[in-house]
């Protein structure tokens, strides 16, 4: 039992001890702003490990992060998306693709990926303290069809090919970033 928990400390303090750099960017999901984020690094990171996740991603014929799921996502919808995704990508994906990241040697890249995650889900926050998080039956089904695709795939495969997704991912958020 103790040699469990061992490899989800070891994450746990890789995490805290390698904090995003903060910068003057900004990404603005509708009313919810992350602040200090730096994009590029985002892109660093993923780009180091992206030949080996994907060369495990033997799926080629679906894709979790379709059209449906990120086209047209109103700046409305944008907060509520994110922040769902977010939490998905931390508490399912990168938290069971941790132990490959160690066999691909990719740990830095990957804490790097996880880290901003972190900081951007932990500081999104309504840019007027009395404004609620804008949470829409759109958006919401926006996640269900990404969930549902990912629980159709064995979870193996479906953790995989949603991380070699990220550059999917961060193509669309992209969009709400702001120097």
């Amino acid at each position: 039992m103790g040699s469990a928990a061992l490899p989800c400390l070891s994450l746990l303090l890789l995490l805290w001890t390698q904090p995003p750099r903060a910068r003057g960017q900004e990404f603005r999901f509708g009313s919810c702003r992350a602040k200090g984020v730096d994009l590029q690094e985002l892109w660093e990171a993923f780009w180091a490990v992206k030949d080996a996740v994907q060369a495990q991603d033997n799926i080629t014929s679906a894709r979790l992060l379709r059209r449906e799921v990120l086209q047209d996502v109103s700046d409305a919808e944008s907060c509520h998306l994110i922040q769902a995704l977010l939490k998905f990508y931390l508490n399912t994906v990168f938290k069971h693709y941790y132990k490959r990241t160690v066999e691909f040697r990719t740990l830095k890249s990957f804490s790097t990926l996880a880290n901003n995650f972190i900081a951007i889900k932990s500081q999104l926050r309504p840019s007027q303290e009395n404004e609620m998080f804008p949470v829409t039956e759109r958006a919401h089904g926006r996640f269900l069809l990404f969930q549902r695709a990912f629980r159709r795939l064995d979870r193996e495969a479906a953790v995989t090919k949603a991380f070699g997704e990220v550059d999917i991912l961060l193509t669309w958020m992209e969009r709400f970033y702001r120097l």
